[in-house]
């Protein structure tokens, strides 16, 4: 079976996806797993494209203690139990720089470029690229292709993607990058299947997950984003001045132990400091794009959690935006009024079929399509 891998690895495990090759360039998604719990309980888990199981294993800490351990078991059970051999290995990489608006296929060059621009992204990059060092150690004649989460954005024009510095930094690597491009480039293109009416049109979408971020959309191109190096704009060092990290906002609304009293005034606390910080960067996107035609939750928190998205809809209540409390209790995909002037839509990205997609065009045509 002809077949792209899509790897995407965080600090938190390893996530994957298997993808047949099929005539015309059509990609099958045929297996979806990730390996998690490094460093307490190990685990890989997968399953079909039908949500049948393949796979529900642990693993001792010794044995799969980092992301390059996890890879190794991933690419092992895929290749030795299954029989996979992928005709080439897509990746994300956080950053590519100033110059990278397209995914590159690697080499000892590139690898070296991108270990340079670990400062620029140093909680995810290293993650990103230790994958890519095991598929080259192990399989070194197999094609790999870095996506970029930032090159999404680097067609935003030189006022919104600079800082106000000095022409000399900005032709450096001293820049507003954004960040999550894969995910936004999958929405704009799920826009134009679930609501192709406003596709084109101004949107902003809120990737909403242990990172977050905010991108305005116009004609499905990257127009501004709230953040430049870090999530809504917060280096680490920032949290002490106010920015959260809403996945512990998430954790902290499901509690379930003796401090459950004390989390649940932190987590009313932290969802509403998120819902502030989401309605404060609508406005700011909405006046990039000069107004707005809709807004998109997305990512695991913007999928799941009916509550902040109730609280962040009310944030947005003087744009027009009005929720269907019940459509967004069900978990619809259009979760707001008819009367309301601004839909709200709830839509999953699939940022490791746009990394297939990438690929796949990048090994066939040398290019990659926009």
């Amino acid at each position: 079976m002809d077949a792209i891998l899509a790897i995407d690895a965080n600090a938190g495990g390893v996530n994957f996806q298997l993808f047949s090759v099929r005539g015309e360039g059509r990609l099958e998604r045929q297996i979806k797993g990730r390996l998690d719990g490094l460093g307490s309980h190990p685990r890989l888990r997968a399953s079909a494209a039908n949500g049948d199981p393949l796979a529900h294993r642990t693993y001792q800490n010794d044995d799969v203690d980092d992301i390059p351990a996890a890879c190794a078991v991933v690419d092992s059970w895929l290749r030795d139990e299954l029989g996979i051999q992928p005709l080439a290995v897509g990746h994300r990489v956080a950053q590519g720089g100033p110059d990278d608006a397209r995914p590159a296929l690697i080499d000892d060059a590139v690898m070296a470029r991108l270990e340079r621009l670990i400062a620029l992204a140093p909680l995810l990059q290293p993650y990103n690229l230790a994958p890519i060092r095991i598929m080259q150690a192990n399989h070194p004649a197999l094609p790999q292709v870095a996506c970029f989460d930032t090159a999404f954005h680097l067609g935003k024009v030189v006022e919104n993607g600079s800082y106000p510095i000095a022409h000399q930094l900005y032709a450096g690597d001293a820049r507003r990058y954004g960040a999550h491009g894969l995910c936004y480039e999958s929405i704009a293109r799920a826009l134009t299947l679930e609501a192709p009416e406003i596709a084109a049109r101004r949107v902003i979408v809120a990737c909403l997950g242990d990172t977050s971020s905010m991108c305005a959309l116009k004609e499905g191109r990257s127009v501004e984003s709230t953040n430049g190096f870090y999530a809504f704009g917060a280096s680490p060092s920032d949290y002490s001045a106010g920015e959260i990290d809403p996945g512990g906002a998430f954790l902290l609304t499901n509690p379930g132990d003796a401090g459950a009293a004390a989390r649940f005034l932190r987590a009313e606390h932290a969802v509403e400091h998120l819902a502030y910080c989401a309605g404060l960067n609508a406005g700011l996107l909405a006046a990039a794009l000069e107004g707005l035609d809709a807004f998109v939750f997305t990512g695991a928190i913007g999928q799941r959690s009916t509550a902040i998205r109730a609280r962040i809809a009310e944030r947005l209540s003087w744009l027009g935006a009005i929720l269907d409390a019940k459509a967004n209790g069900h978990n619809a995909r259009l979760i707001s009024r008819r009367d309301s002037r601004i839909p709200l839509y709830v839509l999953p990205s699939d940022d490791e079929l746009t990394i297939a997609r990438h690929t796949l065009a990048l090994l066939v045509n040398g290019l990659s399509p926009r």
